[in-house]
Formats: structure tokens, C-alpha cells, sequence
């Protein structure tokens, strides 16, 4: 049962005087106890914030019409001191223990469940589909303008691109639960920490590692139907593609692990998809898509990059040596302007040169982006709730840069047909 009271701490005397309790039932004497203390303040249209509370268990004993306690034990928290989604990631093997004794008690095995359509926005991580769309549209429209464009050949492209990454994802969680990585992170975000599904037993190891493989054999099959009607030279590019879906944190090369995660990203989610599509389109190879999607390329690996700080503790315990886990906090920082540098100076030279559509200037627009993200790193290194937004807004940068590229293309392309 749970009661409410007012109460008087005394501290030299390591007591609580609780003020009795009216009514028929009363707290127990003699018999251990739990008295919560809470305090919470709440944030209108937002939620909640200074949550904080202490547990003291002990025995009550009465005195006059007061009860008091001398506790033996306590626990609490303050979001203050620890996050509160920090907090829930740490009593995650708690959560383990009740399930697991709520199972026995039971007889049937109980487990955490989520509807179907979240579980599977959450397993495949498919909001961040962008970063394969971005690619294989920019080489559509490279295609576009200089040899022309074939709708089916543009979806199926795409939905091959889509279920690779997806393929990509799940194997990234599969081989990340396995390592211990995840086990060992405790300040997950919204952007990273992965999925966490088979963490949560949410969807075991094996399901998981199922559909991973369903993906990638799916995606590899719509590449074998483009590679047959439209070029078999796109064979290489496919298996390359697969390779590094795979082995980004797959044994035995583990790439993300050796520090060469976001070289292999920025390849793959780069100019391997952007090449891919203009080949499918134009039935030729060209240096214009490698040069228009380099760029998106090293946005795409920058937001590993960023998503990786949060992680860079976790990462280190599990053996996984990312570029963040290697690197100190100012060469983060100075790694982040230089990437960031390079994009736009690529943007801006390739496009006065001639080399990429000249329209394709428009992306510089999105350069501001990166400011925000810039601040966060240098004030919010070390909290990863903080450095959230910011995440979200490098995520913004690689998205709207690529959208303008595409759009720049499709300048070109109403401009050259007019």
C-alpha cells in the first residue's frame, strides 16, 4: 500500500519524523518500509525537468502520533547528475531482472513489446533512408541532363539503394549488440547508440540478423535485374557496395572499428551510389556524378563523425577505435571545420570549373547549417543530450547540401531544355 504525510528531517540524529497518517489504515510498525521523497517541476507544453527522488528503506517505529524512521538503506536520483535517459539505460539490467521474475512467476515469458509499424521504424533506423536518396537522385539527375532519364530504372534504383542501407542498419546492431558496444553504452541518443532493439528484447538476435540478410539478398536482386538489362559492369559497383554494408562493423575487417568507418561511408553513401545511378541511367561511366556526389559523400560521413561523440566512451570499452575515439576533443573539433571547408570549396570550384553543373552553386546556401553544430561540439563535447540538436541539425546540413545539388542539376536540366 502507499500513503502520503509530511515529514521532518533530523540530521544529526540520521532520522525521518513522519507525521501520522489519518484513517482506518496505517503504516506498518516494525516492518521494513520504503519512504519516497520526489521533487519534479513541470515544464508546460514541454514536460518535466529537475526530476529528482530518494528512497530510504528501513524500519518505522512509533512515537506519540508521529512514526519515525532510522533508514538502512537508500537510492535516488537527480536528473541534475544523471540524464534521464542515461538513467534508464543504467537500470536496463534491472528491467532484465524483473522480466525475467515476473516470467517464472508466470510460467509464460513476458517481455517488453512495441506495436509492429514502430518496432519497425525503429529496427531499421528508416528516417535516415535520406542518406541514400540524397546520392541516387543526384546521380538520376546528373543523368538527366546529359543523357537522359528512364523512370523505372530511377525507382528501382532507388528502392535496390533503400533496402542495402536497411540491410546496412540491422547488421550494423546485430554486430554492435555481439561486440558489446551497445551493452556498454549508457547515453544513447535519438541519432545515435543504435536501435537497441535486441538490447531491450524487443526482437532477438536472431531475427534481427534474419532480416538483415532478407534486406541485403533483396537488394542484391534488384542489382543483379539493372546489372542484366541495363550493363553488367554495374556488378563490381554492386559488390562493393554489399561488401561495405556489410563489413562496416562485420568480422573479420570490422572497418568502423579500425578507424575507416567514415572513409567506407562516405565512399558508399557517396560516389558508389551517385556512380551506380548515372551508370543505370546513362549505360556509361563519367566523372561528373563521382565529382557531384563527393561532397555529399563527406557530409554523410560527418554525420557518423558527429553521432560518434556521444558514443566515443562505449566505443572505446568495446574495442571499437572510430576516428572520435582516436582523436581528442580540439582535433574533433578541427577535423569537423575542415570537412566542412572542403565540402563547400569542392561545391564552389567544381561548379566554376565546369565540371558539375554550373547551378548546382545553390547548395552553398546550406552552409550556415553547420554553425550550430560547430557551437554544440565546442560547448556540449561531454553531454550527449545536449549535443542532440545539434546532431539533428548536421543531419539538416547533409540533406539540404544534397537537395540543392539535385536541385542545381534540375536548373540545368529546365534551363538546357528551354
Amino acid at each position: 500500500m502507499s500513503v502520503a504525510t509530511d515529514f521532518e528531517a533530523d540530521a544529526a540524529r540520521r532520522i525521518v519524523t513522519l507525521r501520522g497518517v489519518a484513517g482506518e489504515v496505517q503504516p506498518p510498525v516494525d516492518e521494513q518500509v520504503s519512504v519516497v521523497f520526489s521533487h519534479i517541476r513541470p515544464q508546460p507544453g514541454v514536460g518535466y525537468d529537475e526530476r529528482r527522488y530518494v528512497s530510504l528503506w528501513g524500519k518505522l517505529r512509533r512515537e506519540g502520533d508521529s512514526y519515525v524512521l532510522t533508514p538502512e538503506r537508500e537510492l535516488g536520483w537527480d536528473e541534475q547528475d544523471v540524464p534521464f535517459f542515461e538513467y534508464s539505460e543504467r537500470s536496463l539490467p534491472q528491467a532484465r531482472r524483473y522480466y525475467e521474475r515476473v516470467s517464472r512467476e508466470t510460467g509464460r515469458d513476458v517481455k517488453p513489446q512495441l506495436s509492429r509499424g514502430w518496432l519497425f521504424l525503429r529496427a531499421t533506423r528508416l528516417p535516415f533512408l535520406s542518406a541514400t536518396f540524397v546520392p541516387i537522385l543526384l546521380g538520376i539527375a546528373v543523368a538527366a541532363l546529359n543523357d537522359g532519364f528512364n523512370w523505372w530504372v530511377a525507382a528501382l534504383t532507388l528502392v535496390g539503394g533503400a533496402l542495402v542501407h536497411l540491410a546496412a542498419n540491422v547488421y550494423n546492431d546485430v554486430f554492435d549488440t555481439a561486440s558489446g558496444a551497445d551493452e556498454a553504452n549508457v547515453t544513447p541518443t535519438q541519432f545515435s547508440g543504435g536501435s537497441r532493439v535486441i538490447l531491450y528484447g524487443l526482437l532477438s538476435h536472431r531475427v534481427m540478423a534474419g532480416m538483415a540478410t532478407a534486406f541485403l539478398v533483396a537488394g542484391i536482386a534488384i542489382g543483379v535485374v539493372l546489372a542484366a538489362t541495363r550493363g553488367w559492369d554495374l556488378v563490381w559497383l554492386g559488390i562493393v557496395g554489399a561488401l561495405i554494408a556489410v563489413f562496416y562493423t562485420a568480422p573479420p575487417f570490422r572497418l568502423v572499428h579500425h578507424g575507416l568507418g567514415e572513409v567506407a561511408v562516405a565512399a558508399g553513401f557517396g560516389p558508389i551510389m551517385a556512380l551506380g545511378a548515372y551508370y543505370v541511367q546513362a549505360q556509361e561511366w563519367a566523372w561528373e556524378p563521382v565529382l557531384a556526389s563527393l561532397p555529399v559523400g563527406v557530409l554523410v560521413a560527418l554525420i557518423l563523425y558527429v553521432n560518434e561523440v556521444p558514443d566515443r566512451h562505449s566505443d572505446a570499452q568495446a574495442g571499437k577505435r572510430t576516428l572520435v575515439v582516436r582523436m581528442s576533443k580540439d582535433n574533433v573539433i578541427r577535423g569537423y571545420v575542415a570537412a566542412v571547408a572542403a565540402t563547400f570549396g569542392m561545391i564552389a570550384v567544381f561548379a566554376i570549373a565546369g565540371w558539375i553543373a554550373r547551378p548546382a552553386l545553390i547548395a552553398l546556401l546550406a552552409a550556415p547549417l553547420a554553425l550550430p553544430v560547430l557551437r554544440a561540439l565546442r560547448d556540449a563535447y561531454d553531454k550527449p543530450y545536449v549535443l542532440m540538436a545539434a546532431m539533428g541539425k548536421n543531419i539538416q546540413l547533409h540533406l539540404v547540401t544534397g537537395l540543392l545539388l539535385v536541385v542545381g542539376y534540375v536548373i540545368a536540366i529546365v534551363v538546357d531544355r528551354v
